[in-house]
């Protein structure tokens, strides 16, 4: 088990470089850059699904820090899979519970399932575009609270967090 566990990091750190290499592509102009992207997420979405069905969410304690990020990077951008976004808050939901998983990620896992399914969302953290040079989030449930709910689970307030888009 352990050695599965170890090829599974492997794989699963393996996976969110390749994510991260081809993000770029993700709103790129060219439609054949971003069928590339759809492909490799929609990929990474499909293995994802197979590995909580086998062993539930890749946690830290089991996979490390790395391929417990990674996994949540897979789920984050699995958008055209729902099924697998829903199934990764539900197990990554237990792993917060039991002191497993960070309730930063989950907020923004949630946030981002919940857009997908053309709700609201309740953090913020999913930015919509950008109107006159500044970043604007989906719609949210509570905006008037949205700094006070971002600091709940350890999300700086929206003013700093979008600061960063400015600065890249």
């Amino acid at each position: 088990m352990a050695h599965d566990l170890a090829a599974l990091a492997e794989e699963l750190t393996a996976m969110a470089a390749a994510d991260h290499q081809a993000s770029v592509h993700a709103n790129s102009d060219d439609p054949a850059e971003q069928l590339a992207w759809r492909r490799l997420t929609a990929r990474h979405g499909d293995r994802l699904r197979e590995i909580m069905d086998a062993y539930g969410w890749p946690t830290a304690e089991r996979v490390g820090e790395d391929a417990a990020r990674a996994a949540w990077l897979i789920a984050q951008h699995a958008d055209r899979q729902l099924d697998v976004q829903r199934r990764a808050l539900q197990l990554m939901e237990r792993a917060v519970e039991a002191g497993a998983a960070g309730v930063r990620e989950l907020a923004f896992l949630r946030d981002r399932t919940l857009v997908n399914e053309g709700r609201k969302q309740i953090y913020g953290t999913q930015i919509a575009g950008v109107k006159d040079g500044a970043p604007v989030p989906w719609p949210c449930e509570e905006p008037e609270r949205m700094d006070e709910l971002r600091a709940e689970v350890g999300i700086e307030p929206f003013d700093v967090y979008v600061a960063t888009f400015a600065a890249v």
